[in-house]
């Protein structure tokens, strides 16, 4: 592309900040901003971003995304708001009406086809009718899902795959927070979240599909590890357990204290067994942190030989939205509908502006 990859961005909370940035760091023009909070519409990108420079994009009310869209025909939107694909189908659906092509760091959108089927393939079919690319990235794309696939490729033998990932709610907003349970008590929290806990494999799927419960981070993560390994789930169940910490800690995203012994958070637990033999167990903790407290990835691989991976303290926000920027190239490139990244090339660290990676 012989010129610069215009830009939207959709969603101007926490992770815009180096969303929007990163684009433009990156040799990319943003055209456009969309939020719904009053606070932020009217505002100068620039002041989101920081550092006092105008850019001279101001934030635009949702609600007139869809006639910007129609006018301003942008390369790509890139979505950040919400953790769902119930949440994200009126931005994704705009997005494919309108044939721009668009990416989201909602986690379930890694990879949907596991837990709401109905609605990507509505998201599909209407993305390949106005031939554009649909799909969703960030932290679990690379670190719970290429680098895992990378390093299977280096054991002879592998029995299970145990994951464990942990991140703090209060980098990512209310939304996740609230989600995670955090600041409930433990009953509230058994008989909101961690009421499906006994389900088997087809009554927890028939839950997740109707929307009636929301999936864990990992559930579409094991889907998306499954189809890059060419595994094949034959059960798949999901566990939400409560964490809890020994003394008062303070949420300033949930602007509340959370008492001793209440949930701090959760630890949701996926098990998919593969008609392969090789058991996925995966965890994703996310909770409100103590003071001791820090992000932390490990994944350890059973067979021959044994090996585990540990990465302390990454840069969870920081990452999420690099690898997402980084995406954006093979995210042009790829066919039409909803293209999960398993299905694009690995992501490499880009030297020269996106455009030129544009074919």
């Amino acid at each position: 592309m012989n010129r610069k990859v215009k830009a939207v961005q959709y969603g101007c909370g926490k992770m815009s900040v180096y969303l929007m940035r990163y684009l433009l760091e990156k040799g990319a023009e943003i055209v456009a901003a969309f939020d719904v909070n009053p606070q932020v519409i009217g505002k100068d990108i620039g002041e989101i971003i920081g550092g006092g420079e105008t850019l001279g994009v101001k934030v635009s009310d949702a609600k007139d995304a869809d006639r910007i869209l129609a006018e301003l025909k942008p390369d790509v939107c890139v979505i950040a708001t919400m953790s769902t694909m119930a949440d994200l189908k009126d931005a994704f659906t705009l997005c494919a009406r309108n044939g721009v092509n668009a990416i989201s760091t909602c986690e379930e959108s890694l990879y949907p086809w596991n837990s709401s089927p109905a609605i990507t393939r509505e998201i599909d079919t209407l993305a390949k009718k106005n031939n554009c690319t649909i799909a969703g990235s960030g932290y679990p794309d690379m670190y719970w899902g290429v680098l895992i696939d990378t390093l299977a490729g280096s054991i002879h033998k592998i029995t299970k795959i145990k994951g464990s990932s942990s991140y703090n709610v209060e980098d990512y907003g209310i939304a996740l927070a609230k989600g995670h349970g955090a600041g409930l008590t433990l009953d509230e929290f058994a008989k909101e979240i961690g009421n499906f806990n006994d389900l088997d494999h087809e009554e927890i799927k028939a839950k997740i599909e109707s929307g009636e419960l929301a999936p864990s981070y990992m559930w579409n993560q094991n889907g998306w590890l499954c189809a890059r390994m060419g595994l094949t789930p034959v059960s798949q169940t999901q566990r939400c357990v409560p964490t809890t910490y020994d003394r008062d800690l303070t949420s300033s995203t949930l602007n509340m204290t959370i008492k001793a012994g209440d949930a701090t958070g959760m630890s949701a637990i996926v098990t998919t067994e593969t008609a392969e033999g090789i058991t996925l167990e995966t965890e994703c903790i996310g909770k409100v942190y103590a003071p001791d407290e820090f992000d932390k990835n490990e994944w350890t691989f059973f067979g021959e030989p044994e090996m585990t991976n540990i990465v302390n303290r990454p840069a969870t926000v920081e990452l999420t939205c690099a690898n997402l920027v980084n995406r954006i190239p093979e995210l042009i490139n790829s066919a039409p509908g909803y293209i999960t990244t398993n299905q694009m090339p690995n992501n490499v660290y880009l030297i020269k502006p996106l455009n030129e990676y544009v074919k």
